[in-house]
Formats: structure tokens, C-alpha cells, sequence
């Protein structure tokens, strides 16, 4: 028995431990169209994101998220040449933040709109955030 709850409490710190991030299930998110990129493409980045923000904003719930449009994008190429890669994707979103302002950093019960998500890639690889804000 003695080992049963210590299995069982070593269950309970490994879920609060993994449920440490923020909130992306409810995040909306609609097509821009592109020339640049496919949707799938598109849908990969928001991915990434989502990841990211499931990961590591604690404290915020992400609202909408979506593709800023190949203008914006063009604008950001020197990110992708600063990091070694070909490709370059903006993504803009926006979040609420709980009382505890996320990870201390973020205003305490307020909504951030226009967040930029930066994402970069080489050779048609996978999507790597490498930066955000505004």
C-alpha cells in the first residue's frame, strides 16, 4: 500500500509539473491568404507557437492566432539571415494574462493584442520561434 501512494504521489508531482504552461486549446486562428506559403506551411507555424506557449506561458491563455501576411513577413527576412535560415514567418496573436501576470513580466489581468511571433527555418525544415513581442 505504502508503495501504491508513493507511486500515486509521484503521478500527481509529474502532472503539476507538465501542466506548467499556458492555455492554447481555445485559440482561434483563420486562413490569410499567401503567396509565399502554403496553409499547411502556415498551420505548422501556428503549431510551433502553440507548442511553445502550452510550454511556457503560464499564467495566459492564448485567444487568436494567425498568419500576419506575406507584407508583414517580407519585411522580417534579415531575422532569418541573422539566424542561419532561409525562411522567415510572422505570426501575429493575441492572449489574456491571469493574475499573476505570467511569468512576472506581463501585466497582471490584461489582454495583449498584436503580438508578433517570429518564426524562422532552413531548407523547408521545421519552424523554430526565435523571437516575440511587439
Amino acid at each position: 500500500m505504502k508503495k501504491i501512494l508513493c507511486y500515486l504521489g509521484l503521478l500527481l508531482i509529474t502532472i503539476s509539473l507538465c501542466s506548467c504552461g499556458g492555455n492554447a486549446k481555445n485559440a482561434e486562428t483563420h486562413e490569410v491568404p499567401s503567396n509565399l506559403y502554403s496553409q499547411e506551411e502556415i498551420s505548422a507555424a501556428i503549431n510551433t507557437i502553440k507548442n511553445e506557449f502550452q510550454s511556457n506561458w503560464k499564467g495566459c491563455a492564448l485567444k487568436e492566432i494567425y498568419y500576419a501576411g506575406d507584407d508583414v513577413t517580407s519585411g522580417y527576412q534579415e531575422w532569418a539571415d541573422r539566424n542561419n535560415a532561409d525562411e522567415v514567418i510572422v505570426l501575429l496573436s493575441s492572449f489574456d494574462v491571469d493574475a499573476s501576470g505570467g511569468d512576472g513580466s506581463l501585466n497582471p489581468n490584461s489582454t495583449y493584442t498584436g503580438w508578433n511571433w517570429i518564426l524562422v527555418r532552413k531548407d523547408k525544415g521545421a519552424w523554430k520561434h526565435v523571437d516575440h513581442g511587439y
